[in-house]
C-alpha cells in the first residue's frame, strides 16, 4: 500500500481533531496516536477501507454515545460524513450507556450490555472490537515493559490488574460466537502475556510486602 485513501485520510483528520485534547488515563500523553495505530491493525490484516474507517471512529463514536448524544445526533456527525452503515457498524459494538429501554446502566451492566451485543454484531463490527482490543492490550502490555513500577501502569486501568480478566472475557466472548479471524491469535497471545504479567507482579507485590 502507497498510502491511505481519502475516506481513511477523512476519518483520521476527523478522529485527530475530536481527540485533539484528549490524554490517555493517567498520563499526559496524547490519546489521538490510538486512532491511526488501530488504522494500521486493520490495513495489516487486509482489511478493507470500510473497516479501516470503521476502526478509526470507533473511540469518536464510544464517546459520543457515553455523552448521550441522540442518533440523529451521531447520523450528522458520523453517518452523514462516513455512510450510515459505517455508524451502524459500530453502534453494534461500542460501549452504550443507556440500554433500549433508556435506562442508565451501571458500569458493570455496561460491560454485560456490551458482550451481548457482540453475538449480533457485523464481521465487520468484530474486526474492529477485536482491532482496539488489540492495540489496548498492546499498548498496556509496552507501558509494563517498560517500568520498573509496574502498580503505576496497572492503577491507571479502570480495574487495576482485573483489567485481565475484560480483555480474556472479550476474547472468550468473541470465541463463542465463531469468529474465527486470523487477528483472534494475536489478541488471544496478548491476553495470555498480560495474564502471567499479572501473576508475575502481584507475586512480587506479595514477596516485597511479606
Amino acid at each position: 500500500m502507497n498510502g491511505y485513501s481519502d475516506p481513511i485520510n477523512h476519518a483520521l483528520a476527523y478522529a485527530a481533531k475530536h481527540h485533539d485534547q484528549q490524554v490517555r488515563r493517567g498520563t499526559r500523553l496524547p490519546y489521538l496516536t490510538a486512532a491511526p495505530n488501530v488504522a494500521v491493525i486493520l490495513t495489516r490484516y487486509g482489511q478493507d477501507d470500510e473497516t479501516v474507517v470503521a476502526g478509526i471512529l470507533h473511540d469518536v463514536v464510544e464517546d459520543c454515545v457515553r455523552d448521550g448524544q441522540t442518533l440523529e445526533t451521531l447520523e450528522a456527525r458520523i453517518g452523514d460524513k462516513f455512510g450510515s452503515e459505517i455508524l451502524e457498524t459500530l453502534l453494534g459494538v461500542v460501549e452504550r450507556r443507556y440500554d433500549d429501554d433508556g435506562i442508565e446502566m451501571s458500569h458493570d451492566e455496561r460491560k454485560e450490555d456490551l458482550l451481548d451485543r457482540l453475538g449480533a454484531a457485523t464481521e465487520r463490527g468484530r474486526w474492529v472490537a477485536t482491532a482496539n482490543l488489540v492495540h489496548d492490550a498492546g499498548t498496556l502490555l509496552a507501558d509494563l515493559a517498560r517500568t520498573e513500577f509496574p502498580e503505576t501502569v496497572w492503577a491507571r486501568q479502570p480495574s487495576g490488574r482485573d483489567t485481565t480478566k475484560w480483555y480474556r472475557r472479550c476474547y472468550d466472548r468473541l470465541t463463542e460466537v465463531r469468529f474465527t479471524a486470523p487477528i483472534m491469535e494475536e489478541l488471544g497471545q496478548m491476553v495470555d502475556a498480560l495474564e502471567r504479567r499479572a501473576a508475575q507482579d502481584a507475586k512480587r507485590r506479595t514477596t516485597r510486602s511479606a
